[in-house]
C-alpha cells in the first residue's frame, strides 16, 4: 500500500454547479455553505492551493434573514481614502438598495484574501429573485439547515 498523498491539478478538477435558495434562511448560514461548495472543501480531492470548488447560484438574495437585532444595528462600513468618505449602510438599507451584497459580503469574508480568493470568488452568482439564467447548467440544489 502505498502512503502518497494525491494532490488536485486545476485540469483534472471536475466542476458541478449548485443552487442554494436563501429564501427565510440565516445570512450567515447560507454564506457558510456557499463558501464551502466554491473552495472545494466538501470533495475528496480537496486541495488548499488549487481551486478545486464548484459554481454556486444564490437565489432569493432578497429575503435572507438576520438573527436578533442585526437588520437593524449590524453596519456595513466603508472608506473612501478621502476627508469625510466614512460610509455606513445597515442591512435593512442595504436590502432596498442592493440585496445581492448582504449574501456577497458574507461569502467574501468567509474564502481566503489572496489571488486564490479572487479566483474562487467570480463562481459565485446570487440574484435577489428566485430567477437565474443558468438553468442551462442544470445546477443541483442544496438544502442549507437553519
Amino acid at each position: 500500500m502505498s502512503k502518497t498523498t494525491i494532490s488536485a491539478k486545476a485540469s483534472e478538477i471536475e466542476r458541478k454547479w449548485f443552487v442554494i435558495d436563501a429564501a427565510n434562511k440565516v445570512v450567515g448560514h447560507v454564506a457558510e455553505k456557499a463558501a464551502v461548495l466554491l473552495r472545494g472543501k466538501h470533495k475528496t480531492l480537496y486541495t488548499p492551493h488549487v481551486d478545486s470548488g464548484d459554481f454556486v447560484v444564490v437565489i432569493n438574495a432578497s429575503k435572507a434573514i438576520f438573527t436578533g437585532k442585526k437588520e437593524t444595528q449590524k453596519e456595513y462600513r466603508s472608506f473612501s481614502g478621502f476627508m469625510g468618505g466614512h460610509k455606513s449602510e445597515t442591512p435593512a438599507r442595504r436590502r432596498i438598495r442592493k440585496p445581492e451584497l448582504l449574501i456577497e459580503t458574507a461569502v467574501k469574508g468567509m474564502i481566503p484574501h489572496n489571488r486564490l480568493g479572487r479566483q474562487i470568488y467570480r463562481k459565485l452568482n446570487v440574484y435577489a429573485g428566485a430567477e437565474h439564467p443558468h438553468a442551462a447548467q442544470q445546477p443541483v440544489a442544496v438544502e442549507v439547515t437553519n
